[in-house]
């Protein structure tokens, strides 16, 4: 080992957030020759719902995956005909339809749910990389200059590189910036539908294998095709910051919170209604944050973000998974090629804000065009222009 490589292997790299940015940056550290240590507040990696399904852009998520080595054992886990993509009006006529792929066409976004990708990636890496149930309290820069944090229990970690990897209400952001997430007036109600083929078949060919969004009235019903046959729902409204907490979802009585939701909707479809009416489970209010498009930092030594931590942005570009990974691939690229860590971090923050800013503008956008009172013609306008002709319409 030359003694470059050595030194960058004795680089104490911290890493607080095991989500997807988090655990790409320490499997193409692995890959490298450079360990790390994930610090992560959840108690093991099954202590919570993971969410729901992730479409991995060839230029971004898969892009991190080739990095990490781990593209070939990701395919047979991705499911390519959830790329399918059904809009519809509140009366459920089909406004345009991208068809799943046909075998041989392939599919530059295939489908994967998160809990498999984090399994994937989690089991690429060497035993005890990720501490579990490590809640971080505070983080500084100390007296040598080095960041370091402190855990809840009392334990101090000095590092060499600190990455907040810890999303959108990041304890490592405040080093950096004073910026704050801002409620975007898009406020989701998130719901779950179990064995659906067998359970609730009409609900099934109404979404299809990808994904559907009917749209009408500002406001939304979405559902996407997770694994092990299950639908994931959003109800999505154009509300103040107080509504999810107003009382209207009460996660202990979730048939109320039913009741209430339908009351939204009135004269929607009742397939579309059944979305709401035959879910399982309890219902999680979800009101959607935004950093300001264009967020950036002046340098801190030794202290970077990734993924949300860095810019967190609205759903409705499909991008917030898919950068988080590429951030850190791409950020472990750069501690991999540079003897400076300023070098490596510069290079990986300057490759980094302009992308996430095109994508933040994207998704912007995007969540005025959702619900706008002609939504429906905006968005199929929009897919017709990028598919040019591949779609049913």
């Amino acid at each position: 080992m030359s003694t470059q490589r050595r030194q960058r292997a004795q680089r104490r790299v911290a890493i607080v957030g095991a989500g997807p940015g988090g655990l790409t940056l320490a499997r193409v550290l692995h890959v490298h020759g450079i360990p790390s240590t994930v610090y992560e507040l959840d108690a093991s990696a099954t202590a919570r719902d993971q969410g729901g399904t992730l479409d991995l852009d060839e230029e971004s998520g898969q892009r991190a995956l080739l990095h990490a080595g781990l593209l070939e054992e990701f395919r047979p886990l991705s499911r390519p005909e959830g790329g399918e993509l059904r809009l519809l009006g509140k009366d459920a006529d089909l406004g345009f339809h991208i068809p799943p792929p046909r075998d041989g066409d392939g599919n530059d976004r295939p489908e994967i749910d998160r809990r498999v990708l984090k399994e994937l990636l989690l089991g690429s890496l060497p035993e005890g990389t990720v501490r579990w149930g490590r809640k971080v309290r505070a983080v500084a820069i100390g007296a040598a200059g080095r960041p370091t944090l402190t855990l809840a229990d009392g334990t101090t970690v000095a590092a060499d590189v600190l990455v907040g990897a810890d999303g959108a209400w990041s304890r490592v952001r405040p080093l950096l910036s004073d910026a704050d997430p801002v409620y975007t007036g898009v406020s989701f109600v998130d719901g779950l539908l179990n064995d659906v083929d067998t359970r609730h078949p009409a609900v099934a060919e109404l979404v299809g294998r990808g994904s559907m969004f009917a749209l009408a009235d500002e406001k939304g019903l979405f559902a996407q095709r997770n694994g092990g046959g299950r639908i994931r729902v959003y109800i999505a409204v154009k509300a103040p910051e107080e509504w999810s907490r107003s009382g209207l979802v009460d996660q202990a009585d979730p048939a109320a919170t039913r009741k209430r939701l339908l009351d939204l909707f009135p004269d929607w479809d009742e397939g579309l209604r059944a979305l709401i009416a035959d879910g399982d489970g309890p219902l999680v209010p979800r009101p959607i944050h935004a950093l300001p498009t264009g967020h950036r930092w002046d340098r801190v030594p030794g202290v970077t973000l990734l993924g949300d931590a860095a810019h967190l942005m609205s759903p409705f570009a499909g991008a917030g998974a898919n950068l988080a990974m590429l951030d850190g691939a791409e950020l472990a690229l750069a501690l991999a090629s540079h003897d400076d860590l300023e070098t490596a971090l510069n290079a990986y923050e300057t490759a980094m804000f302009p992308r996430a800013e095109e994508a933040a503008t994207q998704s912007a956008d995007h969540l005025v065009d959702f619900f706008q009172p002609d939504a429906l013609r905006i968005l199929r306008d929009a897919f017709t222009t990028l598919t040019a002709g591949g779609a049913d319409r």
